[in-house]
């Protein structure tokens, strides 16, 4: 197979086809007594993981994945594949947790108290200097403790952070996700509850769980072209610890020879 024939199949260049391949993406090409690079299926089947990877977990994860596969660190690959289906889990935890907020938009039982910066950094896994930028663009506004003077977030300024780290997530600029979040202030300040600022932020959490669920189907996908990449690279499966494991699949082989 030529570079184009790869390249054709995905609407992609050639030179893409070769970036890949330099960044490890796929295996080495062979080469022609002139030097012209000759790919096989294996290298299709490579390109193939490699594009449905990029959709389920990012550019950066998917070269990392496939690295990974062709250092001979197979463990090292799937621990990237598991560590991204738990960050997938996650956000959806965090949106069903935040769409609770969209309902309510009270602070009700069950709230966490005034949190510290640090507290609060550790809640949604990022840094205090993301807090303090979130808060420069207008996203949080912690009160101070009055003995000390340090930030001060109570339970709407969790509420805040939560929704803010949901939509950042998603993709949404700093400017974007103030707006949201002083539209909820507003809302959450009425007598009804109801207003722009749950209109808003229920459209942006539909969006996002649309975004979820793509990348959720991304994932399935992902995961049966690099298995079939897997298997015509001749991975194999790691042995089985417990006897009765190995004598059930044996007594299975036999049963399926067997039938033949």
């Amino acid at each position: 197979m030529r570079p184009t024939d790869l390249a054709r199949e995905h609407g992609i260049s050639t030179q893409a086809v070769r970036n890949y391949e330099q960044a490890g993406c796929l295996p080495p090409a062979g080469r022609t007594p002139s030097g012209h690079r000759v790919y096989t299926e294996v290298h299709a089947a490579a390109l193939r993981a490699f594009l449905a990877l990029v959709p389920a977990y990012g550019h950066a994860t998917a070269v990392q994945i496939m690295n990974a596969v062709h250092d001979g660190r197979l463990d090292d690959a799937l621990a990237l594949v598991d560590a991204g289906h738990v960050q997938l889990v996650r956000d959806r935890e965090t949106l069903d947790a935040v769409r609770g907020a969209v309902h309510h938009l009270t602070e009700g039982p069950g709230r966490p108290g005034a949190r510290s910066i640090g507290a609060l950094a550790r809640r949604l896994r990022t840094t205090p200097a993301t807090l303090r930028k979130w808060e420069e663009a207008g996203i949080l506004d912690p009160g101070r403790d009055p003995a000390t003077g340090y930030r001060l977030y109570r339970p709407h300024d969790v509420r805040d952070a939560e929704l803010a780290h949901l939509l950042r997530r998603g993709g949404y600029p700093l400017a974007h996700i103030a707006t949201v979040v002083g539209q909820v202030r507003t809302a959450s300040g009425t007598a009804s509850g109801t207003g722009g600022g749950a209109g808003s932020l229920a459209r942006a959490l539909d969006d996002w769980r649309r975004r979820l669920t793509a990348q959720g189907l991304a994932t399935l996908r992902a995961a049966a072209r690099l298995g079939d990449y897997l298997s015509r690279v001749g991975a194999q499966d790691p042995p089985l610890d417990q006897p009765e494991d190995r004598v059930a699949q044996l007594a299975e082989r036999g049963e399926q020879q067997d039938g033949q």
